[in-house]
């Protein structure tokens, strides 16, 4: 056993077979997988049993430093710049909220963007190795990690799923 890991890829002109690809493959326990797919499809993501996006969490976090802002930026502002406005306090939590509700959106907008760009690991300098330009028209790609010793499995089962074509690490193009 070397222990090295190697990519196969399965290239796949239908999405039926392609879906049946990663069910297959996940039932065999390989984890490491990447799909590759000309349009988004639901009928993908729910075959690679995707958890819930973390992206909320950054979303959550960009909302309350953005009420917190807001809420630190207009009363040191109006303790710095004391205006007494008939008789009121200069500290007012009712006129302070329109920038508190301002700031929460905002920062929660750009939080949800920086996760997003985040958990897709954009931007991308280079392509995954694999990649082949016919899955930006036509076809669905499954890369998979594994063992060198399971490789043969893997292609095995790419084809008994209905791979058109697979390919070894060794194969790629560059």
């Amino acid at each position: 056993m070397s222990g090295r890991s190697v990519e196969v890829l399965g290239i796949f002109a239908h999405l039926d077979a392609f879906t049946r690809a990663i069910r297959s493959v996940r039932t065999s326990g390989y984890r490491d997988i990447t799909a590759f797919s000309p349009v988004p499809r639901h009928e993908v993501e729910e075959a690679l049993q995707a958890g819930r996006s973390p992206v909320r969490f950054f979303t959550l976090g960009g909302g309350l430093l953005g009420c917190i802002t807001g809420f630190v930026l207009t009363i040191t502002t109006s303790l710095h710049y004391p205006l007494i406005t008939g008789g009121k306090p200069i500290v007012s939590i009712p006129p302070f909220l329109v920038i508190v509700f301002e700031l929460t959106i905002l920062f929660g907008a750009l939080g949800t963007i920086l996760g997003m760009l985040l958990n897709i690991q954009l931007p991308r300098l280079r392509l995954e190795p694999g990649y082949d330009p016919c899955f930006s028209i036509d076809r669905f790609g499954l890369l998979l990690r594994c063992a060198q010793e399971h490789a043969e499995a893997v292609e095995k089962i790419l084809r008994s799923a209905g791979a058109e074509e697979v390919r070894r690490e060794e194969d790629f193009p560059d």
